[in-house]
């Protein structure tokens, strides 16, 4: 193939690119999904453990579950489609997805580009520190050396609370931080959830969570204007709710029961 036909060919890929990329979102439907036999959900699959790739190399982890329970309801074949942080939003209004269960944050400003869900799962920020230490408020971190991640959502949120004389120590990530409270160096952490449920797996009973701080729910998204398919996937979220599946994927994946704030949202 000569330089011109590839360079050609190059400009027409580019271009079918730029279309598909620009093409207006489709509202999507429960019968049109049905309809094709497959429903395609785009995933992160680099934010454990809500996404993974795993030893077969297929994606994995809380949303992957969440995905293939949501096909079932549905009755039909899951394509996973791996997405990023930049693109997964994209992804669904170019019609490349059906939906997204991609750890998606509710917020006001994602919610003028996607309509969302219900909640279905969801990060907590809280403090935590030995077991057998009696806190409930933030007036007992006063004199409390409480060790966070540098300029993490957790350092923002425990900084905030702490009084004048709590040392705040901070580390270059969550593993440090956990390192330093498993070995004394702290007496507690600012961490989430999913950090906590890695602690309990480590070290099984010796630490629990003492203050929460802050939480972010993350819901399914469709493209706008979908209702029908939107209260479709809340109807499943209300099904798996009630009967505990979803709840067991959430034990599974972060060690713990679904959270209060995820389960009683709608």
């Amino acid at each position: 193939m000569n330089i011109t036909r590839r360079v050609a060919l190059a400009l027409v890929g580019a271009g079918f690119i730029a279309a598909t990329a620009s093409m207006p979102a489709m509202a999507q439907t429960v019968e049109s999904i049905k309809s094709a036999g497959t429903v395609k959900i785009g995933m992160l699959v680099d934010f454990p453990p809500f996404g993974i790739m795993n030893e077969s190399n297929q994606p994995d982890g809380y949303d992957a579950d969440v995905a293939k329970l949501l096909a079932k309801e549905f009755g039909v074949e899951v394509q996973i489609v791996p997405v990023t942080g930049p693109n997964r939003i994209p992804y669904l209004q170019s019609n490349q997805v059906d939906l997204l269960v991609a750890s998606l944050g509710i917020t006001e400003e994602r919610a003028k580009s996607v309509d969302f869900s219900d909640p279905y799962a969801g990060i907590s920020i809280g403090v935590f520190g030995a077991a057998d230490v009696d806190m409930s408020k933030p007036e007992d971190l006063s004199g409390k050396t409480i060790g966070v991640a540098r300029a993490s959502t957790q350092d923002t949120a425990v900084t905030a609370i702490a009084p004048q004389d709590a040392t705040i120590q901070r580390f270059d990530d969550d593993a440090s931080a956990v390192q330093a409270l498993l070995s004394g160096q702290v007496e507690l952490i600012g961490v989430s959830n999913v950090v906590a449920a890695q602690i309990e797996a480590a070290a099984p009973g010796r630490f629990n969570q003492k203050l929460e701080l802050t939480q972010q729910v993350q819901g399914i998204a469709v493209r706008k204007g979908s209702s029908e398919l939107l209260e479709a996937v809340n109807a499943f979220l209300d099904k798996v709710k009630e009967n505990g599946e979803l709840s067991a994927i959430h034990e599974k994946w972060l060690g713990a029961p679904l959270p209060s704030f995820i389960a009683d949202a709608n």
